[in-house]
């Protein structure tokens, strides 16, 4: 193991991650990690020196089932051989090759964190990680695998992680990784969102915060429909305040850009301002060993634009020192 990072930021990068595509025709396709790229190449920032370039692996079945039932994989295999037909009651199709695709999507997210733990980078982003809808037992709301959630069995039963910080910018509730460890006390959520009453999945209400052991382990910040970063402000002084009240070993953002202003299916009106300003506190608690490694998940974003401006200069915020 290196005493030292030999490089800032890890970045999954490869045609791999374009797999995960529903098609054309919906909102979650490979049109979005195109124009990620397309930015990043256009930055020159695919040859910066401080930039290692991780590929795209495959998980395991071994390693999805560290979080999902191995009844529910087998189904998703079997749906990805028709090629047709739904994962869930409306929100995630199948298509020939699901399986493979959510499968990379997992593995990549591992191999994001593992280049972390072994110091070849200090932070490490998988951007078309971060499928917070996902359960143990179904898909939900595009995503097939929670890539989150094997992470945080990864980082516990493989590497003694336990204490571990999710925060969660999507304009979408990630339910997922909120209900599936609702009543665990050392996974610690902040998760920004849309009012569930105009937005899928409908669910992340301010008194929701944790049960039995884990009270007040989850913190809900809910932002009505058109809110700006006026209003984003506002929760983010709760939400510093309640990180900074403790230390954790791990930290896992999940940067979805659909609460940006101009996304096609949500009604915030964030600027790129609510993504860096986290970041950059994050980055430095980090850098003080008070929260642990620093792991960035892309989510969700349909406005391509929006894509490729807001997740570049996550990358350049990254790695600048």
């Amino acid at each position: 193991m290196n005493s030292q990072a030999t490089k800032v930021l890890g970045l999954v990068y490869g045609d791999e991650l374009l797999s995960y595509s529903f098609g054309p025709g919906h909102v979650m396709n490979s049109k979005r990690i195109e124009a990620f790229f397309k930015a990043l190449n256009a930055e020159k920032l695919l040859s910066d020196d401080r930039i290692l370039l991780i590929k795209p692996r495959t998980a395991t079945l071994e390693e999805i089932m560290l979080y999902h039932d191995k009844k529910y994989i087998e189904f998703v295999k079997r749906m990805s051989i028709e090629g047709n037909g739904l994962l869930d009651h409306g929100d995630t199709p199948a298509f020939p090759g699901v399986f493979e695709a959510a499968s990379y999507v997992v593995g990549s997210t591992l191999a994001a964190f593992e280049a972390v733990v072994k110091r070849e980078v200090k932070y490490a982003m998988n951007p078309m990680g971060g499928l917070h809808h996902a359960r143990r037992g179904r898909a939900a709301g595009f995503c097939v695998f929670n890539d989150i959630g094997v992470l945080i069995e990864k980082a516990r039963r493989e590497y003694g992680l336990k204490r571990i910080l999710y925060v969660d910018l999507d304009a979408h509730h990630g339910d997922g990784v909120m209900y599936d460890y609702y009543d665990d006390p050392d996974l610690y959520i902040v998760d920004f969102h849309e009012n569930g009453r105009y937005l899928y999945p409908g669910t992340g209400f301010e008194n929701e915060t944790g049960r039995g052991a884990a009270e007040g382990s989850k913190l809900n910040l809910v932002l009505k429909p058109g809110a700006s970063d006026y209003e984003f402000k506002e929760k983010m002084e709760k939400a510093k305040k309640f990180i900074s009240q403790n230390t954790f070993e791990l930290t896992i953002l999940q940067a979805g850009v659909d609460s940006i202003a101009g996304d096609p299916i949500t009604h915030l009106n964030l600027s790129a301002y609510a993504h860096l300003s986290m970041l950059s506190f994050l980055k430095e608690l980090s850098s003080r060993s008070i929260i642990g490694p620093l792991i960035v998940l892309g989510g969700g974003g349909y406005n391509v634009n929006n894509i490729a401006e807001v997740w570049t200069k996550i990358v350049k915020a990254l790695i600048e020192e």
